[in-house]
């Protein structure tokens, strides 16, 4: 039934397909490789003419508008010509974001990086005013003892700890007191923090591995993984083979 069909009416199939934009440049290639007559009829220069003027319509107007632009000699040389050159345009672009996408990676873990020298300054100086706050808690109580009577050592060992206390117990107590409560709210910020952009790096992440994913590369990585492991096998084969032959040969030697 398709062989009935004269040349005219296939070269106008292809070309309402073309206008219609139900076939690509892909499926051309497909049917050109198909059998003889599809490959000489999807060849014809008004058909890569519709297909140029579809993909690329710029390219299309500058050569109406001029004439004397020098251009390859057909519309499929020219064709792939400006494919060529959109798929290098891409592929730079495709580079340039990713190259933007790790750039943020980094600047995000630097960013944590910050957050937790910050949180482990402010835990340490929580833990310091927590120490000294705790040493002016025996102080007060040392002051509130002296004025109970108590054995001779045990009062000069109390008066000894007041003394060195040369600031008012009282007013470092409350500026103590006020430091603990900013360091611990500095540090709830700083975790809440820190678990916001935890999750914004794994999600800047995943959006760079899903930039860097090719199925392709994937199916080679497969591939090679396969055939290494076929030597693999085989020597595993051999050594286990191995007993059995070297029982046989005992055996001729000792026949």
């Amino acid at each position: 039934m398709a062989a009935a069909l004269p040349d005219e009416l296939w070269r106008q199939i292809l070309e309402i397909g073309v206008q219609k934009s139900s076939l690509t440049y892909k499926d051309l290639c497909c049917a050109s490789i198909s059998c003889s007559r599809l490959h000489r009829l999807s060849n014809d220069e008004s058909i890569w003419s519709c297909v140029l003027a579809s993909d690329f319509p710029v390219l299309k107007q500058q050569q109406s508008q001029n004439p004397n632009l020098s251009a390859p000699s057909s519309a499929k040389s020219l064709y792939r010509i400006s494919f060529e050159k959109e798929r290098d345009r891409k592929m730079a672009a495709h580079r340039r974001a990713v190259l933007r996408k790790e750039s943020q990676v980094f600047e995000r873990r630097r960013r944590l990086k910050e957050i937790e020298n910050r949180l482990c300054q402010e835990s340490e100086k929580l833990r310091a005013a927590a120490m000294e706050l705790s040493y002016l808690h025996k102080v007060r109580q040392a002051s509130v003892a002296l004025n109970v009577w108590q054995p001779q050592a045990v009062r000069g060992r109390q008066k000894q700890v007041v003394e060195q206390c040369s600031v008012p117990v009282e007013s470092q107590f409350n500026s103590l007191e006020m430091e603990i409560k900013l360091c611990k709210q500095q540090i709830a910020g700083l975790k809440k923090t820190h678990r916001d952009e935890q999750l914004r790096l794994e999600a800047t992440e995943r959006e760079l591995q899903s930039m860097k994913y090719h199925p392709l590369q994937e199916c080679n990585n497969a591939g090679g993984e396969g055939s290494r492991s076929i030597p693999k096998r085989k020597k595993l084969m051999k050594s286990i083979a191995f007993p059995q032959l070297q029982r046989e040969t005992s055996r001729e030697d000792h026949t």
